[in-house]
C-alpha cells in the first residue's frame, strides 16, 4: 500500500495531474465555443442552404420518438467535424513550427573552460618556440 501512495505521489507532484485538471477545464470552456458554433452559425448555414431549419425534433417512428436522437446524432457530427478542422489546423501549425526550428542552425556550444585553458596553453607554447 505504501509503495502505491509513493506512486500516486511521484504522479501527481510531475504535473501529469496539473496537465489534465487544465485541459479538462479548457476543454469544457471550449465545448461552449464549439456548440455555439454549431447551434448558432453552421445549423442555420445549412439550414438557408435547404430553404427550412434543421430540426428532427418532430420526426417519430410510430410511437418511437426518433427525431431528438437525429438531432442529437447531428449536433455530434457537426461538433465533431468541427474539432477536426481545428485539430487539423493546430497539427499543420505545430508541424510548420517544428520544421521552422529545425531549418534554422543551432548556435555552436561555448568552448567549455578546459578547452579554452588548453587553446591558451597552446598558443603559450607556439610563441615559445
Amino acid at each position: 500500500m505504501k509503495k502505491f501512495l509513493k506512486e500516486f505521489k511521484e504522479f501527481a507532484i510531475r504535473g501529469n495531474m496539473f496537465d489534465m485538471a487544465v485541459g479538462v477545464i479548457i476543454g469544457g470552456a471550449f465545448g461552449s465555443i464549439v456548440s455555439s458554433l454549431v447551434a448558432d452559425i453552421l445549423t442555420p448555414a445549412i439550414g438557408m442552404l435547404f430553404g427550412s431549419e434543421v430540426n428532427f425534433s418532430e420526426l417519430t417512428l410510430g410511437a418511437v420518438q426518433i427525431g431528438n436522437f437525429l438531432n442529437a446524432v447531428f449536433s455530434f457530427l457537426m461538433t465533431a467535424f468541427c474539432l477536426f478542422l481545428i485539430v487539423k489546423a493546430v497539427n499543420a501549425a505545430r508541424a510548420a513550427k517544428a520544421k521552422e526550428e529545425e531549418a534554422a542552425p543551432a548556435p555552436e556550444p561555448e568552448p567549455s573552460d578546459e578547452a579554452k585553458l588548453l587553446v591558451e596553453i597552446r598558443d603559450l607554447l607556439k610563441v615559445k618556440r
